[in-house]
């Protein structure tokens, strides 16, 4: 039986991200500074989103307490998720993000997954019906239309999608900005999302998932690319997708595929990837399995990579601790799949 997220599980993610949402350091600054005087603190620099390892983790660590927050209200751990979130998801904290991105050369600042993720965080903000999620909610709302509009952007001067299995993959970031333009109704991202994922990636065929996983993937190239492509076609053309991106899938093809990675030294901020790779993979069988009816031997697959990577969220180090309960959660909240 797969694990589900109880109020026990939800309070030790919480845990994970309480410890992180207000550490400044250690930082790994993703920074172009154009003079001297612009080499400053992480705080100073992102005042609602330094306390974390990266720019990008700290977005989906609030992420993880705003949805923990919205599903679990009286957890022990709410009062807690309020005043970090009061504390950085402030107007001024956010207007000072939003004037960071529009900085001099930073057009590709965290460019496509942190974009992805703070799209996710407002989406999930909307979705809370309180007073301090809807004040939340206002507070970004500035900044993820200018990453909405971004996105508009820059997906059609995209000449070629990035296949990696990091933080660069296009369709990843495609996916999370699909799901927030369908949530807010975003008519104009979710019709450049739709163009641009077909031009992209609709006439695929063959997909080399047999040469998966690379030894620092936290995503699949391939069932990445299957998850949104689930979203923008409708069943039946789903399948008939499939069949052709992935012709072996349905049968437990590749094998490389279908069990869980192994990752050796979880003190690696790189290996310790291949944990989340299990957890990314696992809501991407999901996703892909209802598209076939359902299909048994990606089920199972799926519960293989859950299972795997629900037991190293806790790896005892934070290079894999400042992250990888985002997408623990992110795998047992996926209605859909």
């Amino acid at each position: 039986m797969n694990p589900k997220l109880t109020p026990a599980l939800a309070s030790k993610f919480s845990a994970l991200a309480l410890a992180g949402v207000h550490r400044e350091w250690p930082h790994s600054y993703q920074h172009l500074a154009g003079k001297a005087s612009e080499i400053t603190t992480p705080k100073r620099m992102h005042p609602a989103f330094y306390g974390c390892f990266d720019w990008h983790s700290s977005v989906h660590g609030h992420w993880t307490l705003a949805r923990l927050l919205r599903l679990f209200p009286h957890l022990p751990s709410a009062p807690d998720i309020r005043r970090a979130l009061n504390k950085n998801l402030t107007r001024a904290n956010l207007a000072a993000e939003l004037a960071y991105f529009k900085g001099e050369g930073r057009r590709s600042f965290e460019r496509p997954y942190g974009w992805g993720w703070l799209l996710a965080l407002a989406a999930e903000l909307q979705m809370g019906t309180d007073a301090d999620s809807r004040r939340w909610a206002d507070a970004i709302r500035p900044l993820a239309e200018y990453i909405s509009e971004s996105f508009c952007i820059f997906l059609p001067r995209l000449s070629y999608p990035v296949r990696s299995g990091v933080h660069s993959n296009t369709a990843f970031g495609m996916t999370l900005a699909y799901d927030y333009a369908v949530l807010a109704g975003d008519g104009r991202l979710e019709k450049v999302i739709r163009s641009r994922g077909l031009k992209f990636f609709g006439a695929d065929r063959d997909a080399p998932a047999s040469w998966e996983p690379s030894g620092e993937d936290f995503l699949s190239p391939s069932l990445t690319e299957a998850d949104l492509v689930s979203r923008i076609l409708g069943p039946a053309q789903f399948r008939v997708w499939l069949s052709k991106f992935m012709p072996g899938l349905a049968t437990g093809r590749p094998a490389s595929l279908m069990k869980p990675p192994i990752g050796f030294d979880r003190r690696d901020p790189r290996q310790v990837h291949l944990d989340g790779l299990s957890l990314s993979r696992a809501w991407a069988f999901n996703r892909v399995a209802a598209g076939l009816n359902p299909n048994a031997k990606v089920r199972e697959a799926s519960g293989r990579h859950m299972r795997a990577g629900l037991a190293r969220v806790s790896s005892g180090d934070y290079a894999g601790e400042h992250w990888l309960a985002s997408f623990a959660l992110y795998l047992l909240t996926d209605q859909a799949a």
